[in-house]
């Protein structure tokens, strides 16, 4: 027996995320980033996170060759990256305010939290490959998140 893609959409909707902008530079130097939900801690020791990254999506033959990436979880403020990073566009980081890290890849300015990590196991996980990084530097600011709940971005509520 198997679930109809709209139940289980709708289902899994109904588990707020936080929003990232997972970024990595190819081997031409050129950088590479959208936004994706789909991200959490794995392990504290050693320290890995994972990044799920749909197999049509134009980064993900960028982390199928490249082992440096980040993570930047946006905060509230940020709804406006969010939506530019979640379509197709030829350069998404036009306009957008970013810095290098330790590994390269962009980091996007303002965020709450950045996470840069080095991949070092890809798994197939159906229509997306699931990237594991052992963290490598993170850091973070005291603001409010910007959350993904019920296909839309969303704010706390205090």
């Amino acid at each position: 027996m198997s679930i109809d893609s709209a139940t289980f959409r709708s289902v899994l909707g109904r588990f707020v995320s936080g929003v990232t902008i997972v970024t990595a530079r190819d081997e031409a130097g050129v950088d590479h980033g959208m936004t994706a939900s789909a991200f959490c801690s794995v392990s504290l020791d050693p320290p890995l996170v994972l990044v799920s990254i749909a197999h049509d999506a134009t980064l993900h033959p960028v982390l199928l060759e490249q082992e440096e990436m980040a993570v930047s979880i946006l905060t509230a403020s940020q709804e406006a990256i969010a939506r530019r990073f979640a379509e197709k566009l030829d350069n998404r980081f036009d306009g957008v305010g970013f810095t290098r890290g330790v590994t390269g890849a962009p980091l996007i300015d303002g965020a709450l939290a950045v996470v840069e990590g080095r991949v070092i196991h890809r798994h197939p996980g159906g229509d997306h490959t699931i990237f594991v990084a052992e963290v490598l530097a993170a850091s973070a600011t005291m603001d409010e998140p910007l959350l993904y709940y019920r296909g839309g971005y969303a704010h706390l509520a205090r």
